[in-house]
């Protein structure tokens, strides 16, 4: 029998390889060589045909493939109240790449007063056959990079604060997504995943961080999110260890996080990585069995 509601047994983690008309679109806009409306234009077309193939595949739900964006996470919390675009001094290191250097920076209220995402949500839908699920990023986005997230510090003395209205900022664009129609939301989440690797614990800790606590906060921040969503509204989570330009961030199995993840996070499903040895595979034994909701890993 197949699912009739999310998540699906046949299902993708929202992100899709751009093409190279909307690689040389962007380009050209960065170059002032076209306007945002012919960006959008193009990046209209563009998810139209991917919505098209995802049904032709006999996908049950599609995505826009995050076409619309430049990174998975930055582009949604730029677009918070109170957060805005940041140049760094450098790019996040990965394996064997450094990313771009921007950021995020908190220069206000944390907020979600009508998230523009929101109308990406509402062209898929009204594209779609089908069910139209939007992918997000998980609250830690903001805080787990290993360069300090700056924080005003006027706004945010205190980081208790901060993340008070973190997850409050979350509830109500969550909950915005759900009064548009959305019925499928994904959270990606790389930071408690990178919570696995013994690395990145280390430089968490030697910034002033506990890991220990960072991954209980996630967690609660995660379930804050979801708190105000209908009944029938399917919220699943993504989690890696970072991907940019085909290599990683982390490494390390769910151990560390197999609590977190399974007896205190409510959300209805997970996509894990979980098939090979930089995400430990020896470890799905120690975590999954005790999952009691959907997994791809199970």
């Amino acid at each position: 029998m197949q699912n009739t509601k999310p998540p699906f047994r046949a299902d993708h983690v929202g992100s899709l390889l751009r093409p190279a008309a909307l690689r040389q679109a962007r380009d050209k806009r960065a170059k002032g060589e076209i306007t945002p409306a012919e960006l959008k234009a193009i990046e209209d077309r563009e998810i139209e045909r991917v919505i098209k193939k995802q049904e032709e595949v006999g996908l049950k739900a599609v995505t826009d493939g995050e076409f619309r964006r430049s990174w998975w996470h930055l582009d949604f919390l730029w677009g918070l109240d109170g957060a805005e675009r940041h140049v760094m001094d450098t790019g996040i290191a990965f394996a064997a790449v450094t990313t771009r250097n921007e950021g995020v920076k908190v220069t206000g209220k944390l907020g979600s007063s009508l998230h523009p995402m929101i109308e990406h949500f509402k062209f898929v839908a009204a594209h779609t056959k089908v069910m139209p699920k939007i992918t997000i990023p998980a609250p830690s986005a903001i805080y787990g990079r290993p360069l300090m997230t700056p924080i005003d510090k006027a706004t945010y003395p205190t980081l208790d604060g901060f993340f008070a209205d973190l997850g409050q900022a979350y509830r109500k664009a969550v909950r915005g997504f759900a009064d548009a129609g959305c019925r499928y939301l994904q959270l990606d989440e790389v930071f408690i995943a990178m919570l696995c690797d013994p690395k990145y614990r280390r430089q968490m800790t030697d910034r002033g961080d506990d890991p220990a606590y960072l991954g209980e906060l996630y967690g609660d921040l995660i379930n804050t999110a979801m708190s105000d969503v209908p009944a029938d509204m399917t919220i699943t989570m993504h989690l890696c260890r970072g991907n940019y330009k085909s290599t990683f961030m982390g490494a390390g199995g769910y151990e560390a996080v197999q609590e977190i993840l399974f007896n205190k996070i409510n959300v209805h499903g997970y996509f894990m990585e979980y098939d090979d040895q930089r995400s430990a595979a020896s470890s799905r034994c120690a975590c999954c069995p005790r999952a009691s909701r959907w997994c791809s890993a199970s």
